[in-house]
């Protein structure tokens, strides 16, 4: 039994039964009266109305448990009046299932129901019943109904456990009493699903739900019925406590011994919120809808009351305090089902196998050996998971424990935070050669890594109102260190195999969990976050004892986190200069290791939909760069000269190896220009000059190829094409069109009057274009498109922006930068991306007469943060005027809605 505290002393509210509705009490008389005739109409109208009052309670805050048992109760009036009209029948039974079965219903839930015959083979009633069904739907009440025999019954529920849930949740509405008594004796557990059987089963069920919503509650659209730590979560263990004690409600588990009172408020606060959230999506939909969509939450956010503070909206609050409930049910379900696992599949007879003298394992989950553990050995809270990293064979922790450890979070005080041996534990944990993902995760769940980092507990639940971060900022920041772990680890070297190499030879992996841990820290603060939380991981790495140099490579690391990325997606990395600045940055090769694990794993942790080869690719050759230039030295910056001949001759024995003679390489590489040999990849000089070697060219002449592996992870469209021709807008009008995504565009004019464009595309999913066919299409669409003469229109993209999309405004912002060395002005743009921004942006050039030279498209979510590398009419940069009228013109084009 567990220990007693003085808040589980005290009382529970007085559970009495709910008011009565008065509505119920005059519609019981008006149908009634109904006569056969106007039966649709008075019940329609009948159940309208009551919806219509449900919501009015709802706006007017009624407490929501009333709502749902009042919905449940005028269902059930309408029901049984409508039964005894139609059906009549003294020896038939009409049951209620399911979440119905339970007398909770919410406002658009599932009406399921059960009408139960008795072993007869003669069905008098079939007619009636029929009717009674068709008149449930021609009144608006989507019932889902089985007609069954008790035999039905026990034959179905043996077959499918999800059936037998249902079934033990009836309720009996009308009918014979014995019959319905009888099925349940039919289904009870020494008959189908044995206590144990029914338990696995549940727990296997719960185990698949979660693995559909990726083992998080923190997706940017949760499902509040389904998701981790959702009502089925609630419902789960009420099955399982119904199954093994037959208890009808949450509250018995308090008199079993299986949750404390205070548990029991928080249980039952949870389910409140939930159901309060989910009611209110059913009012703003007017449908059956349990996903917290984008849609809705700025609304469902205005409905509860929260209102935009200084560095956080409105709904961003509604967000976490979702969040937040959502991991107080994960825990109480994680600590009850393992109660139950214990009261109904260990064999309580084994001895504990002692650990040390704090810890023991007891089949197979760790607790402590006595109950004033925690008060006497404080330190034990990290020990704790030192042990399970320890003991493979640990499942977990016993519900016991779980609950001493939720009850002395208070003792992590900043006394414990000093203590030397809380830092070495603490290292322990992050340093153990498996499980510290796990343990982390664990650590958050339990409140224990919120307490000993207080910033991070400020982050827990912490949701950016966006597209681009697809998971609260603590889940976020643990599937960084999932990722950084599973390069680390041998069997994983498979993924990522550079990675890994370079992961595994890191001298202190630990230091790269720790910049994990602190990289978005200060989300949520104002400011800087990078530079903000470098200040917490600097402060925090040095009061654990790691040297100042250890302290500062984490600070330097959280600090700069982003800039490989950014520089790799926004700026020219083929331009020495841009190189060696960077190399500069970083200063060596082991600030660049430990940034590309880093940078790598926080891409692939922020959304799932980001990672692709493309950015794979991207990354590793800016890597390979940079390494090269640190190992040149940062005194002596890569020469130009220098770099082109290393490209020609890499590019040279691959076309010699194709049989590609030399002179005909050389005539055609006297029309590329420095330009051309510095942007592009040996493998690509290669693809353009065999083809340029096998065709012959007039001056309006065009020629398109695709290379399904581009070398780039991703598909290759190569255009050559007459400079006056307007290609990119065409080329990206077409392809947005076809539903590919450009990554990448670089437009090379040569020394003929011609054009190299490489365009590098996926498709919209992120995937790479498998379909020979599919490339053979694109590739005969964009050659009829830059046939077309230069004066004729270019085609406008239809398709529509995604729904998620949709939903956010982002104002056009440009900004202008000089490249003095290059003579070419680079223009960032952001704004709301959109299917034909490309195309939009690329007529606007055109009209002003810009030349583009490269682009780099990122995509940040719902925005598109592009920069474009351009010259005026006269191969110059953009003069101040120029600059005033593009900006205008993009503005204008962008900000227009149809």
């Amino acid at each position: 039994m567990p220990v007693v505290t003085p808040e589980d002393l005290e009382e529970l509210s007085t559970t009495v039964s709910d008011p009565p509705w008065d509505y119920l009490n005059s519609l019981q008389q008006t149908l009634a009266a109904a006569q056969s005739g106007q039966d649709i109409a008075a019940f329609r109208s009948a159940l309208t109305e009551g919806d219509n009052r449900l919501k009015q309670r709802f706006l007017d805050d009624e407490p929501v448990e009333r709502l749902v048992r009042d919905r449940a109760r005028l269902v059930d009036m309408l029901l049984k009046t409508a039964w005894a009209q139609h059906v009549g029948a003294r020896d038939v039974a009409l049951i209620s299932v399911g979440g119905y079965g339970r007398g909770e219903l919410n406002l658009c839930s599932d009406i399921d129901i059960m009408i139960l015959l008795p072993k007869s083979e003669s069905m008098p009633w079939q007619a009636n019943l029929e009717r009674f069904l068709t008149f449930m739907w021609d009144i608006g009440l989507e019932v889902g109904h089985s007609v069954r025999t008790i035999d039905d019954c026990q034959r179905e529920a043996a077959a499918d456990v999800s059936v037998a849930t249902t079934m033990i949740e009836a309720r009996l509405l009308t009918g014979p009493e014995q019959l319905f008594d009888a099925m349940r004796r039919a289904l009870a557990p020494e008959r189908v699903w044995p206590t144990r059987d029914f338990f696995e089963a549940k727990v296997a069920e719960q185990t698949a739900r979660h693995h559909r919503y990726h083992d998080t509650a923190y997706n940017l659209e949760p499902n509040v019925k389904s998701s981790p730590g959702g009502l089925r979560d609630i419902q789960t263990i009420g099955w399982v406590a119904k199954r093994h004690f037959n208890a009808d409600s949450l509250d018995e588990l308090v008199d079993h011994g299986f949750l404390t009172r205070s548990e029991l408020r928080k249980l039952k606060t949870a389910q409140s919120f939930l159901w309060k959230v989910r009611f209110a999506l059913h009012v703003l939909t007017n449908r059956r809808e349990d996903r917290l969509l984008f849609d809705h939450q700025i609304k469902l956010a205005k409905m509860f009351g929260y209102e935009d503070a200084t560095y956080t909206l409105a709904v961003e609050q509604f967000m976490q305090r979702y969040y937040r409930t959502a991991m107080d049910v994960s825990l109480l379900n994680e600590m009850l089902l393992q109660l139950f696992r214990e009261a109904i599949l260990s064999d309580a007879h084994l001895p504990p196998v002692p650990v040390n003298p704090r810890f023991q394992i007891r089949n197979d989950y760790v607790e402590v050996t006595n109950e004033d553990v925690f008060d006497r050995y404080p330190s034990a809270l990290l020990e704790l998971f030192v042990v399970i990293e320890q003991h493979p064979q640990i499942r977990g922790v016993r519900a016991s424990t779980i609950r001493q450890v939720t009850r002395h979070l208070w003792l992590i005080d900043e006394e414990f935070r000093q203590h030397p041996r809380n830092h070495r534990l603490f290292f322990e944990i992050l340093s153990a050669p498996v499980g510290v993902t796990h343990e982390l995760r664990r650590m958050n769940l339990y409140g224990v890594l919120g307490r000993y980092i207080p910033a991070f507990g400020r982050i827990v639940g912490r949701m950016q109102y966006d597209l681009f971060h697809a998971y609260t900022v603590d889940a976020h920041t643990l599937f960084v260190v999932s990722n950084l772990r599973r390069l680390a680890m041998p069997k994983y070297d498979h993924e990522f195999p550079a990675l890994s190499r370079i992961m595994q030879s890191l001298p202190k992996p630990e230091l790269a969990y720790l910049a994990a841990i602190f990289h978005d820290i200060a989300k949520g603060r104002g400011g800087d976050h990078s530079e903000l939380g470098s200040v917490d991981a600097e402060a925090f790495c040095l009061e654990q004892g790691l040297s100042r140099y250890d302290a500062r490579l984490v600070a330097w690391l959280v600090r700069n986190h982003l800039i490989l990325s950014v520089t790799a997606q926004k700026k020219d990395i083929s331009d020495p200069k841009v190189l060696h600045e960077f190399a500069k940055h970083v200063g060596d090769q082991t600030h660049l290791d430990y940034l590309y694990v880093l940078t790598v794993s926080d891409v692939r942790g922020t959304n799932p939909k980001l990672w692709n080869n493309w950015k794979a690719s991207l990354f590793s050759e800016f890597y390979e760069r940079t390494k090269q230039a640190l190992r040149r030295g940062l005194e002596s910056p890569i020469d130009q000269d220098e770099l082109i001949a290393e490209t020609q001759a890499k590019a040279r024995e691959l076309l010699t190896r194709a049989g590609v003679a030399g002179t005909k390489v050389d005539e055609v590489w006297q029309r590329f220009t420095d330009a051309y040999f510095l942007r592009h990849m040996p493998e690509e000089i290669a693809w353009h000059t065999q083809l340029l070697c096998e065709v012959k060219l007039d001056e309006r002449s065009s020629i398109v190829s695709v290379q399904q592996q581009s070398g780039r992870g991703g598909t290759g469209i190569s255009t050559y094409t007459p400079q006056t021709q307007h290609s990119f807008a065409r080329t990206t009008a077409l392809l947005d069109q076809l539903g590919l995504n450009i990554v990448d565009a670089r437009i090379t004019p040569t020394a003929d009057g011609f054009s190299v464009d490489v365009y590098h595309v996926l498709e919209d999913t992120g995937a790479e274009l498998t379909d020979l066919g599919r490339i053979r299409d694109i590739e005969q669409q964009l050659a009829h498109e830059l046939s077309k003469p230069d004066d004729s229109r270019v085609a406008t993209v239809t398709r529509r922006a995604p729904r998620q999309v949709r939903m956010f405004t982002t104002a056009t912002q440009i900004t202008f930068v000089d490249d003095p060395v290059n003579q070419r002005t680079i223009v960032e743009l952001i704004a709301g991306d959109r299917p034909g921004l490309l195309s939009q942006v690329a007529k606007v050039f055109m009209n002003e007469r810009v030349e583009i030279y490269t682009s780099k498209i990122m995509t940040v979510g719902e925005r598109a943060e592009d920069v474009f590398y351009v010259t005026g009419e006269k191969g110059s940069r953009l003069d101040a005027a120029a600059r005033e009228r593009l900006a205008a013109r993009l503005s204008e084009s962008l900000d227009r809605r149809e």
